[in-house]
């Protein structure tokens, strides 16, 4: 890593956490250099139909906890 870069991320790893991941996010997203109009209308139809599904009662929820028991178990 050159040396400018190097003394950005330093500087970078003191920011709060918070900060940190909007600045990792932000950099990920610079490094598309087309966005797929497609994708993105996509995306916000299905968000849009699953929080109306949790609206709705359609959608059940789950304790974090319980949802990262079954992630690490692989269930």
């Amino acid at each position: 890593m050159r040396s400018d870069a190097s003394k950005i991320l330093e500087e970078a790893l003191k920011l709060p956490l918070e900060a940190r991941a909007a600045l990792a996010g932000s950099l990920i997203e610079s490094l598309d250099e087309a966005v797929d109009e497609n994708a993105e209308a996509a995306w916000a139809d299905e968000i849009v139909r699953r929080v109306q599904d949790l609206d709705s009662g359609i959608a059940k929820t789950i304790p974090w906890s319980k949802a990262r028991r079954l992630i690490v178990s692989g269930k």
